[in-house]
């Protein structure tokens, strides 16, 4: 019987269920880009360090942007998704009249935005200082040695919570059915509430985004084999160099 429901249930509601697997896969994966943009810019500057040549303006606005950063940080990470998306959405809607699937898309991306913050910053405090000491020998600036050097080394070292980032997202996309998106979660209520066959559809519900996460995992884990394997594979560019040796350490002692 319960296995002949849920038959049933995908047979005639197939199409509903995978409307809301498109809607979430959509919030989930630009939310999580979007995100992952937020904090590269939040954790990139936080872990900035300003020269003591630095000009008081500079400090200041420094000081003013790490107040700021910490205060969207802890209010993002210290708050229910759900809560901030009701909040968000009727806040804004008589300012900007947006739609459901713009505004989720807003929300998931503010919100992963405060934890990949968090989560670039300690990946750039994960590099040696050697690579940085190497950098700026060679000239580079303060932002070319972040972008060029540190940033690149900082997302391997972190990709496995990136990673972990976005399958959290994938299944949190279900908190976000009380500003009425047609994602998964919402799809299934709303067939359960017709067919009141409410074990079968939350059922199907939970396999669908077991699957979804199974599959998302096996990709990532891909491609951090990809990027582990790529970065094993990088020779220095001269080991008579001395410049280059703070760099030469720390690659040896990765592939070690």
């Amino acid at each position: 019987m319960f296995i002949q429901n849920c038959y049933e249930i995908l047979s005639k509601y197939g199409s509903s269920l995978l409307l809301g697997v498109r809607t979430t896969l959509i919030v989930a994966l630009t939310g999580t880009a979007f995100g992952l943009v937020l904090g590269l810019v939040v954790g990139g500057l936080r872990a900035v360090k300003l020269d003591l040549t630095a000009s008081p303006a500079a400090r200041f606005f420094k000081k003013l942007f790490d107040v700021a950063a910490n205060i969207y940080i802890t209010v993002f990470r210290g708050t229910p998704m759900m809560v901030q998306a009701v909040f968000i959405y009727y806040a804004l809607l008589n300012v900007i009249h947006w739609d459901t699937l713009t505004a989720a898309i807003f929300v998931i991306s503010i919100n992963t935005g405060a934890y990949m913050a968090e989560i670039v910053r300690s990946g750039i405090q994960a590099v040696d200082l050697g690579q940085t000491e190497a950098a700026r020998s060679l000239g580079m600036s303060n932002a070319q040695c972040m972008f060029a050097v540190v940033l690149p080394q900082a997302i391997r070292n972190a990709f496995p919570a990136i990673g972990n980032e976005l399958i959290v997202n994938i299944k949190d996309s279900s908190v976000l059915m009380i500003i009425s998106i047609t994602e998964l979660m919402f799809q299934a209520k709303s067939i359960a509430g017709s067919t009141f066959h409410f074990t079968e559809t939350y059922f199907l519900e939970a396999m669908i985004y077991l699957l979804l996460t199974s599959i998302a995992s096996v990709i990532l884990n891909c491609i951090e084999k990809r990027m582990n394997r790529t970065a094993a594979l990088t020779i220095p560019m001269s080991d008579t160099d001395p410049s280059n040796a703070p760099l030469m350490r720390t690659n040896r002692n990765q592939k070690g």
